[in-house]
This record gives C-alpha cells, sequence and structure tokens, in this order.
C-alpha cells in the first residue's frame, strides 16, 4: 500500500509541474525602484499577471543569468516596454565582424 501512495503521489506532482510550469518561478517580491543602465543590459523579460498561480503583478527582467522583479508601474520600465514592445532585446555579436575585418585585411596585404 506505501509505494502505490508514493507512485500516486510521485504522478500527482509531475502531472502538476507539467500543467503548471511557472508555478515555482512566480515573483514574491518586487523592486519599485530600477538602477540607472540596467534596462540596457536586458536579455530577455516576462510579464507576470496577477492571476492565477503568481498573485503579485510584475516586469522579470533577464540580466546575465540573474532574474530580477520589478514593478510595471515605474515609468522607465513602461517607458522601455512601449519601445521595445515586448520584444526581447538582442545584442549583435561584434567579436564576429571584428575578425572577419582582421582576416581580409591579412588577405589583402598577403597578395
Amino acid at each position: 500500500l506505501v509505494p502505490f501512495i508514493s507512485m500516486l503521489f510521485l504522478t500527482l506532482l509531475l502531472l502538476f509541474l507539467a500543467l503548471f510550469p511557472g508555478a515555482f518561478s512566480c515573483c514574491t517580491k518586487i523592486s519599485d525602484e530600477i538602477p540607472k543602465g540596467i534596462l540596457r543590459r536586458v536579455e530577455r523579460f516576462e510579464i507576470q499577471k496577477a492571476d492565477g498561480l503568481c498573485h503579485l503583478e510584475a516586469v522579470i527582467l533577464y540580466i546575465e543569468g540573474r532574474k530580477f522583479c520589478v514593478s510595471p508601474r515605474i515609468r522607465k520600465v513602461k517607458k522601455w516596454m512601449k519601445k521595445n514592445k515586448h520584444k526581447i532585446p538582442r545584442r549583435k555579436p561584434r567579436g564576429r565582424k571584428q575578425r572577419r575585418a582582421r582576416i581580409t585585411k591579412k588577405k589583402e596585404k598577403k597578395q
């Protein structure tokens, strides 16, 4: 009987995690201030609604693999989101262009 109950509990837990993947990634605290220049470093962001499992409205900013929860009412954040229209800002790879330019210059010198 104990193995059956354990298996049932594990199955229900896995089912819950599959149906509600964001259940454990909700912001529980938000910042009402944002440091200067931080929005330039945002890799991606999500909007957390105050419905369902998450009980707090927030903007989740992902910077260098870390997650920051800020208030969606901050004027800077509102303006930034409007400008980016919920797009994920991407950095252009600078290293590749520089390497290609160097290789091209070396080939020109050899000829």
